[in-house]
């Protein structure tokens, strides 16, 4: 009897998914999962605050004057993820629940990871996605939309 396994791709986006309940955001969860061409993590990161900075005493709105809103404030998964590494990242590959802004993408490229593997584009009209895509494209970087959505379960008692 053959049992049905997760592909690497849903493998990855999973813990990508298990990475952003980590996150402490009211309003969007984001993971990130960094893998090397052996299929091994390298780097993992969930949208927060720096470390040293307590969550609780930051703000977590999203409208108002720009530092009472969590923007200026908040690591992005990516980033966090990029941080977090344990090697150099050339030639890996990200897996991430939403397609990274501007910002994100220049420490992707940088860093050197050659493809972005995401679920979600619901911010693909916005400025900061435009750019993100225009320099990704720009510096060869490979952009593979997830053709199905990875959900996972997790029960806390």
């Amino acid at each position: 009897m053959k049992r049905e396994v997760l592909t690497w791709d849903e493998y990855f986006m999973s813990m990508a998914h298990l990475a952003a309940l980590r996150s402490k955001d009211p309003s969007t969860q984001v993971g990130a999962c960094i893998v090397n061409s052996s299929n091994r993590v390298v780097g993992i990161g969930y949208n927060g605050m720096p470390s040293g900075c307590n969550d609780d005493e930051f703000p977590w709105e999203r409208d108002g004057l720009t530092n009472e809103t969590k923007y200026p404030y908040v690591v992005h998964a990516e980033l966090n993820a990029i941080l977090n590494s344990i090697q150099n990242l050339s030639n890996c590959r990200i897996y991430v629940s939403l397609f990274p802004c501007n910002e994100c993408a220049k420490a992707i490229i940088q860093s050197g990871i050659k493809e972005i593997i995401y679920e979600s584009d619901k911010y693909y009209d916005t400025d900061a996605v435009i750019a993100s895509k225009r320099m990704l494209q720009a510096a060869s970087v490979k952009l593979t939309k997830m053709s199905k959505t990875v959900e996972i379960k997790v029960e806390l008692k």
